[in-house]
């Protein structure tokens, strides 16, 4: 069956719908794959050694400590050279940075923004660059396959999912890939809290929600938890509720939910005054400027 058609034909089982993120939200597996994976990938695929130090420290900034937390791994690499060309002591090492042009001519060309659509993008405008970033892609899925296993889901994540049982349609909503995802859910013994998992086989998080729940409950009573900027867009593209999870206070976040925003969710009141200040309090997180000087 088309996965995306699995959505479509899901029916509600009670009034109220829940969406949960998986990376960095259920599971912590966020931070591990950016330190010991994406890192060393750009280093090595880039030949960045001589300023592996300032690689590291923006690289992280921008995918777990920014606005830009969550974003695309094309389009985070992408943004990633124009970061490091920001940078004075970058541009005055002998390093060569890549032009990014082609890389650019990619992200924004309207292809997926998949290994899929860089292939498809490199057989059309074939380069040095493109294909460099597609080793990068290749290097990164390889690391994450050798280091990243047993990831535990944060503290409090099964309370809260009991908590939810038999009052809520849960679902995962993420951008990672199904196989991924089922093993990961599987292997905590999560999978059993979930009507349905959605990956990126089914579409981005927007396209998920809106094919999953948008319609078939009303939109007070839907509800997305997230970890990334960009769980917000995907909750509000489609008019319904979202409660961040704060990153490096993960645990807190859960507690807060179950005690608070689960109970306010379920008799109406989360909308409005609540829900604002959770995202404030997420946006606070998530500076839009980089802590190291840059070039005006």
């Amino acid at each position: 069956m088309n996965e995306a058609k699995i959505l479509e034909d899901f029916k509600p089982q009670t009034e109220f719908f829940i969406g949960i993120d998986s990376d960095g939200c259920a599971i912590d597996q966020m931070n591990i794959k950016h330190f010991e994976c994406f890192t060393p990938a750009y280093i090595k695929a880039f030949d960045l050694q001589p300023i592996s130090t300032l690689t590291r420290e923006t690289a992280i900034y921008m995918n777990l400590f920014s606005i830009h937390r969550g974003i695309n791994r094309w389009a985070g690499l992408d943004l990633l050279f124009d970061l490091l060309k920001q940078r004075p002591e970058v541009l005055e090492s002998e390093v060569k940075l890549p032009e990014g042009r082609e890389l650019h001519g990619f992200v924004t060309s309207g292809l997926p923004l998949s290994e899929a659509g860089i292939k498809q993008w490199a057989a059309q405008h074939p380069s040095e660059e493109i294909e460099r970033s597609i080793r990068w892609g290749e290097i990164v899925n390889e690391l994450v396959a050798w280091i990243v296993h047993n990831c535990a889901p944060f503290h409090g994540v099964r309370e809260a999912m009991e908590a939810m049982q038999g009052k809520v349609d849960a679902m995962v909503v993420s951008a990672a890939s199904l196989k991924m995802l089922n093993h990961e859910w599987e292997e905590h013994d999560l999978k059993r809290y979930m009507a349905l998992i959605a990956g990126q086989e089914m579409g981005t998080k927007s396209q998920q929600l809106a094919e999953a729940a948008v319609g078939k409950y009303d939109a007070d009573r839907i509800l997305l938890l997230g970890d990334a900027p960009g769980d917000g867009h995907a909750a509000a593209d489609n008019g319904v509720l979202w409660f961040p999870i704060r990153p490096g206070h993960e645990a807190e976040s859960w507690q807060e939910f179950r005690e608070v925003g689960l109970p306010r969710f379920l008799e109406g009141s989360f909308r409005g005054d609540y829900q604002d200040q959770l995202i404030a309090d997420f946006n606070k997180l998530l500076p839009a400027t980089p802590p190291w000087r840059t070039i005006p």
